[in-house]
C-alpha cells in the first residue's frame, strides 16, 4: 500500500473560468490558498472585473 493521501481525498476548488473542479497539486503545496485558476489557459482568458 503506497504512503500518502488518496487522490479522492485531496482538496479541490472550482475554476471561475471553465467551472470545472481541479485538485491540489504538489507544485501548489506552498500557495494553495492563492491558487484560483486550474490552468495557464484559464488564467490568460480570465474575465477582467
Amino acid at each position: 500500500m503506497p504512503a500518502g493521501i488518496a487522490k479522492s481525498n485531496l482538496p479541490t476548488k472550482i475554476c471561475p473560468v471553465c467551472q470545472r473542479p481541479f485538485a491540489w497539486r504538489k507544485k501548489w503545496e506552498r500557495d494553495w490558498e492563492s491558487v484560483v485558476y486550474c490552468s495557464e489557459r484559464c488564467r490568460r482568458t480570465k474575465q477582467e472585473k
